[in-house]
């Protein structure tokens, strides 16, 4: 369990520290304090429950950001088996905030492509924070274009902040990277899948995200712009609004959900991934087996059509007559 503490789960520390402290105390010693644990146990589950019952856009994008949430490298392992990294995008090199390779999912062959933060300052920084370069976004579509030619599942992991902005990454062409992605994405002969994790960020998150079914993490978001840059360009303060930016943009799961951008918001432990990663995994890889069986159910042709038609649903809007 993480032990990073956001600001409104501040109630929830002294109570933790208090149950810990006993358990510690009580090891080896028969002090029969184990109802009072108990009690306070279920008094921490209560209050909990209350905390994260009602949480706002912008508490829900601390947890999205969280530094315990586990990442990618943890789901690959955790979800499948026989992972092998590949890299290169063979044009100009590598970039670690991209990983993808090949692997099983329950004895199925699938290629894996996801954003790769890291898990200490260190990966993060080298990881560059999970925002790729260009290169990246041409790694992950030389790995899908290997997928349709083997005719394996494509399973993308998403959590970035975003494509990365730097001047390398503009004169080698970010923006015609991503566009690439979008399109040769929508063509692909093979089901993909795609799992929102941690944080979607713009088009960054967008280049592997045209899949066929779409899935978050209770605790993810999924938005055009981050809550402090959209402040900042409505009421050029990026800290003051940010709470009402993240409120207004819809990037939780549930919004998400209600207008038809994504096919099903996955249940988070009590608290967070972070509280319980392996419950996590349990449940992702449960709903990953539904949706992949649904899919290899399907004729190429329905499958395309299906996608082609789940992405110009999106944004749609009625305008009144006269107006």
């Amino acid at each position: 369990m993480g032990k990073h503490y956001l600001d409104f789960e501040k109630p929830l520390v002294e109570l933790e520290n208090e149950i810990e402290h006993l358990k510690r105390f009580s090891k080896g010693r028969h002090l029969h304090i184990d109802e009072q644990i108990k009690n306070l146990e279920e008094k921490l589950h209560r209050l909990r429950k209350e905390v994260f019952t009602n949480l706002t856009g912008w508490q829900i994008t601390q947890l999205a950001r969280h530094i315990d949430r586990p990442k990618a490298s943890y789901y690959l392992q955790a979800i499948f088996k026989d992972f092998i990294e590949l890299h290169g995008d063979r044009y100009y090199g590598d970039d670690p905030a991209i990983v993808g390779g090949v692997a099983r999912f329950n004895e199925t062959p699938v290629i894996v492509v996801a954003h790769q933060k890291g898990t200490d300052m260190r990966e993060m920084a080298n990881r560059n924070f999970g925002m790729p370069h260009p290169e990246g976004y041409r790694k992950a579509l030389r790995l899908m274009k290997m997928a349709e030619v083997f005719q394996k599942p494509i399973i993308t992991m998403i959590d970035t902040p975003g494509a990365f902005p730097g001047v390398g990454a503009e004169e080698r062409g970010q923006a015609e990277a991503i566009a690439r992605n979008l399109k040769m994405m929508a063509m692909l002969r093979t089901p993909i899948l795609t799992l929102v994790i941690g944080e979607g960020g713009s088009g960054g998150a967008l280049a592997i995200g045209v899949g066929d079914r779409i899935l978050m993490l209770e605790y993810s978001i999924y938005s055009v712009i981050s809550p402090e840059g959209c402040a900042a360009i409505l009421w050029k303060d990026g800290e003051k609004g940010k709470a009402m930016a993240a409120d207004s943009l819809k990037l939780t799961a549930p919004d998400l959900f209600r207008l038809g951008v994504i096919d099903e918001v996955i249940q988070e432990p009590l608290g967070g991934a972070h509280r319980d990663p392996g419950e996590t995994a349990n449940r992702l890889k449960g709903t990953l087996e539904n949706h992949l069986e649904g899919l290899k159910k399907m004729d190429m042709d329905s499958l395309l059509g299906t996608r082609y038609e789940k992405f110009r649903r999106m944004g749609t809007f009625l305008e009144e007559s006269g107006k």
